[in-house]
């Protein structure tokens, strides 16, 4: 057997085990409701997004046009409003996937992301206003009698603003270097009539053009996509269906488009605020395509690689403009490729190649960059370097020798030996499965006290208890750990009061004293934990509990939305409404309740 068609078997041996089941037609509706407060109206590879704000940088609440690019300190690009007689007036909003619906009496307007850079919009009986807040430079000039150019520097980008029915009126008074402020209304020319306009924002230059389509056909154009994007979302059982709706959506249109640092199309983790993609949190998105979508799956776990700098580092997040070094993420990155391998029959022998070569690289950037003390047991330099931010691990300060991130290197390195291995490279193997079984060795020692692991100070290893569920993420490494390791932390787990609430495992014990209900990693529920608990316990043979886990969370997910985190005892959601993490690990879980 040559050992690029072993490989294939290494890439294949799992596949009996992940078949989708047989879909049902029509599972998925596209024509769910959304809180627009709370889940953003966009699409996929746009930057533009609507939100319903309860207030804006400069205090105004409202319905706002919104860009997702960058870092800008305002996001918020136009304020919306619907028009009669020249005043703003009362309007409710319905949203869709595919359609922003704005009501009021006597008149509707209706907004269509046609393409990623460009708004549709039509209406009747009533008018449209886009106002830009006065900022430094902003201003906008008329390039013929239906058509604008609104410049917007603070987001560095342009918009041109065309009227393809009634009129286009612009309100922009010049003062020194900027207007004083910019309201573009699309109005029709009767009190009954309709219109219908144009948005598109460009950098750099923008290339006349026509837009032949009717809204109407640009809206079942975008409706036959998302169609085909919900062709390819996993089979679910019926009862979480309604969330997987929701799920679907969220990740759908947080796709942007690449540009910039974005070297191939990205989900970000929100386009409400969390408009990045974090070097942790993009491998749970990559794994809930996988089955599906293996391209798509593939381009989010590479997209930080493709940023992976000299020493071999990934940065700690990044968007289009923007790449953050200050902190970095913890390497889960081998057993997520361990993972997507064993469900997919799709990645060739190179690509698993290029995966060995970046994964080296990357542990061993933590071996040579990140153990100070020289001890072989690399260290978090900082509660953010582990995704747990304000763990209680690291309440008495940096740098931390965590049992976490030794188990996370030793799944890499051993996934790197196995890769060799199958190379046919029996002397590399051999060398990252003596590095892999030397650094559990010694975490082990280290951070093990018995009945429960510990982290320890880097340099005079002074032990750092906590009642942080971080502890527990050693479990994922199943039968590796001594069998008297893997029953201790199944017991810790099971312990009554402990983490285990009705809606999964807490992030810090409700019997802490460091507990807080939105606490981020002081208690909250999260996704990426309880996935990584729950793959755990199926790795040790506890796979009642890790089903339960994972019903306990799609049930809470379905009742509170796809949150950035959930308060451990009543479910609640928190802190950014829309994050892909969450809908991606319950899309996750709801299929493998199927199994």
């Amino acid at each position: 057997m040559t050992p690029r068609l072993a490989i294939v078997i290494l890439l294949t041996a799992g596949a009996a085990l992940c078949q989708t089941p047989q879909r049902a037609a029509g599972t998925y509706s596209a024509d769910i409701r959304f809180d627009i407060s709370r889940v953003p109206f966009s699409r996929y590879g746009s930057y533009i997004a609507f939100s319903r704000l309860r207030g804006s940088a400069g205090g105004t609440a409202g319905l706002y046009l919104r860009t997702v690019h960058g870092t800008s300190g305002r996001r918020e690009v136009f304020l919306v409003e619907l028009l009669r007689d020249g005043k703003p007036i009362e309007f409710r909003e319905t949203a869709s996937p595919t359609l922003l619906r704005l009501d009021a009496e006597g008149g509707f307007a209706e907004i269509c992301l046609s393409e990623a850079r460009v708004v549709r919009i039509h209406g009747q009986g009533v008018g449209i206003r886009f106002s830009a807040p006065s900022g430094t430079y902003g201003f906008a000039f008329q390039r013929g009698e239906s058509q604008w150019e609104v410049n917007s520097p603070e987001q560095d980008l342009k918009y041109t603003l065309t009227a393809k029915e009634g009129r286009l009126a612009v309100d922009a008074p010049w003062k020194e270097v900027n207007a004083t402020h910019i309201a573009a209304a699309f109005l029709p020319e009767s009190p009954t009539g309709g219109f219908e306009g144009v948005i598109e924002e460009f950098e750099g230059s923008w290339h006349p053009r026509t837009y032949p389509k009717s809204f109407a056909e640009c809206q079942a154009d975008l409706k036959g996509e998302y169609q085909r994007w919900l062709a390819k979302m996993p089979t679910v059982p019926d009862e979480f269906q309604p969330g997987a709706n929701l799920a679907a959506y969220v990740n759908w249109s947080a796709v942007v488009e690449p540009e910039g640092y974005l070297t191939r199309p990205a989900m970000m983790m929100s386009k409400n605020w969390m408009t990045n993609v974090w070097s942790w949190d993009h491998c749970f998105n990559a794994m809930a395509l996988v089955e599906t979508d293996p391209d798509l799956a593939w381009d989010q776990y590479l997209i930080m690689f493709d940023n992976q700098n000299a020493d071999g580092a990934l940065p700690d997040s990044i968007n289009d403009r923007v790449r953050v070094w200050a902190f970095s993420k913890p390497p889960i990155h081998g057993w997520v490729a361990r993972w997507m391998l064993e469900h997919s029959t799709t990645v060739s022998p190179t690509q698993v190649e290029k995966l060995y070569e970046l994964l080296s690289r990357w542990t061993n950037w933590y071996f040579k960059f990140r153990d100070d003390d020289g001890d072989g047991v690399p260290q978090y330099e900082h509660g953010n370097d582990s995704g747990w931010d304000n763990s209680t691990v690291f309440r008495v300060g940096p740098p931390v020798e965590s049992p976490d991130l030794s188990a996370y290197l030793v799944m890499q390195m051993d996934f790197l030996s196995d890769v060799e291995r199958e190379l046919g490279k029996t002397e590399e193997s051999n060398e990252w499965k003596r590095r892999a079984d030397e650094l559990l060795e010694k975490m082990l020692r280290l951070t093990w006290k018995g009945d429960h692991f510990v982290a320890v100070h880097s340099g005079d290893h002074r032990t750092m208890e906590s009642e942080s569920l971080l502890l527990y993420l050693p479990i994922l490494l199943g039968n590796r750990l001594p069998a008297d390791v893997r029953a201790k932390l199944v017991a810790g787990l099971k312990r009554q009061g402990a983490f285990l609430t009705d809606n999964g495992l807490a992030t810090e014990s409700p019997r802490s004293p460091h507990f807080q209900r939105d606490g981020y990693w002081l208690g909250p529920i999260w996704a990426p934990s309880t996935m990584v608990i729950a793959e755990g316990l199926d790795a040790v043979g506890e796979k009642a509990l890790a089903q339960d886990l994972r019903r306990r969370f799609c049930r809470m997910a379905q009742k509170s939305g796809m949150a950035e985190n959930f308060e451990a005892i009543s479910g609640a959601p928190l802190r950014d409404p829309a994050y892909t993490w969450t809908s991606s690990v319950y899309l996750i879980f709801a299929h493998e309740l199927l199994r």
